[in-house]
């Protein structure tokens, strides 16, 4: 059965990390590892992102990394964190996901983004094309992608596999336009608090004061995901996310390179701007000691009322990323308080 929170199941968003002096086959390795043992302590869902021209990300291929993630379980759900739609052609991403839906029925999400998590030059060699390129098509794009799954407005193409092989579709956000329209066309939205914490709020508001009832949904339901990282102590939690706070600084700063050890993280000289930077993007993730991670996320949910958490966890070291979600599976989950 699901781990569940009250009645907040909680899941699992993974980025395969690629460590330094390490290699992508590795981090795909770990993902797989992950996988199997989250669904063993309960999860949900175990997602994967899509990421690309980033040295210490190796989920880039996220359809091709899912059908692998599933073949290895067999419970849990799997799926995107997203698809980042402007870097792929619906009738692709159908075909792609139909596959995977029939191959492992009732166990596939279809986690849909708008921006191209990526660079420009990226995007453009993933498509070949300016055309497609910016949001403003993302509306259009999306509904054909649906309509390739539902097949409601026939036309000259079928998707096959992919109609009548519809895997659960989110639309996944970090600022108003997704919220809106997730809400508009009833259909579930996750919520990158991870990386987007100031916007949360008023996202989920828009949400729900959006959302109109469909044939996916006849509530709102929304998830939010969070990082986290859950050791036996605050002071070991704090030396495990050094790393995360490194590496997304220098993505920002255009110098991006496999996740250093804690060792490098902890010795690196961060100017006053660059520290007031990390301490910034730390805002609202949920670190330290099971009790400090418990009292983090509790607030959370009081705070957002969410249907349930996905939880990210980014540390160098496999085994600190698996024992992490023990920790919460073990000496969290059962404590964990929604108020309101």
């Amino acid at each position: 059965m699901p781990l569940r929170v009250i009645d907040v199941p909680l899941s699992v968003l993974d980025l395969a990390p690629v460590a330094a002096g390490t290699t992508a086959g590795a981090a795909l390795r770990h993902t797989t590892d992950l996988a199997r043992r989250t669904e063993e302590l309960g999860y949900h869902r175990f997602w994967v992102a899509e990421h690309h021209n980033m040295p210490a990300i190796a989920s880039s291929a996220p359809a091709v990394l899912i059908a692998h993630v599933a073949a290895a379980t067999s419970t849990i759900r799997v799926g995107s964190g997203g698809v980042m739609l402007p870097n792929h052609a619906p009738l692709v991403v159908a075909e792609q996901f139909g596959t995977l839906e029939a191959l492992h029925p009732g166990r596939i999400d279809l986690g849909i983004g708008r921006a191209p998590g990526t660079d420009q030059p990226t995007a453009l060699a993933l498509r070949r094309t300016m055309a497609g390129l910016s949001a403003e098509n993302f509306p259009e794009e999306l509904d054909d992608l649906v309509n390739y799954f539902t097949g409601e407005r026939p036309g000259p193409i079928t998707a096959t596999p992919g109609q009548g092989d519809r895997p659960e579709i989110w639309l996944l956000g970090s600022s108003g336009f997704s919220a809106r329209l997730a809400g508009l066309l009833g259909l579930p939205f996750s919520f990158a608090h991870h990386f987007s914490a100031a916007n949360t709020l008023p996202a989920l508001a828009l949400y729900r004061q959006s959302f109109r009832p469909s044939r996916w949904l006849d509530r709102p339901y929304a998830m939010v995901a969070v990082n986290a990282v859950c050791a036996e102590d605050d002071e070991r939690a704090e030396w495990l996310s050094g790393p995360a706070s490194l590496s997304f600084l220098r993505l920002r700063t255009g110098r991006p390179a496999p996740l250093a050890t804690p060792e490098e993280a902890a010795a690196y000289p961060y100017t006053e701007l660059e520290r007031q930077f990390v301490l910034e993007r730390r805002e609202g993730q949920a670190l330290g000691s099971p009790e400090t991670v418990r009292r983090q996320l509790t607030d959370l949910l009081a705070r957002t009322q969410a249907d349930e958490l996905m939880i990210t966890t980014l540390v160098y070291d496999i085994a600190d990323r698996v024992r992490s979600y023990e920790l919460v599976a073990e000496k969290v989950a059962g404590g964990l308080r929604r108020q309101g």
